[in-house]
């Protein structure tokens, strides 16, 4: 699988308001749901943006407990793998891999400087 970006997120301590803020400049729509792994959003305030609107599947979510971030997911064959990989040379595990076996699952490292990186694949 080649390493693409595949996925983006911008996640706050108020998903409303930052679903209203982006709708306003870019024209994004959102289908409310729920992300596979509760460190990414809180249930029912993720907000899956229209790939056809935005170029690039995202979400914009969050919750009172969610740390303000924007961030980009690399997809990978295994997570786990690619988490491993990362902190061998130098990266720290944030999360991961959680979500469905087989069909999505995520993570997050944080790079040597500390910019936060997301993982995304079936594995």
């Amino acid at each position: 699988m080649p390493n693409h970006v595949v996925h983006f997120e911008i996640t706050g301590t108020d998903p409303a308001r930052l679903h209203a803020y982006y709708r306003e400049p870019f024209g994004w729509t959102y289908e409310l749901g729920d992300t596979v792994s509760g460190q990414v959003s809180e249930a029912g305030s993720y907000g899956f943006v229209d790939a056809s609107i935005a170029g690039l599947n995202g979400g914009v979510g969050g919750g009172a407990t969610v740390r303000p971030k924007a961030l980009f997911y690399v997809g990978v064959d295994d997570v786990g793998a690619a988490l491993d990989q990362a902190e061998a040379l130098g990266g720290q595990r944030v999360f991961g891999p959680d979500g469905v076996p087989g069909k999505l699952v995520v993570g997050q490292f944080t790079d040597p400087e500390g910019n936060l990186i997301g993982v995304a694949g079936p594995h």
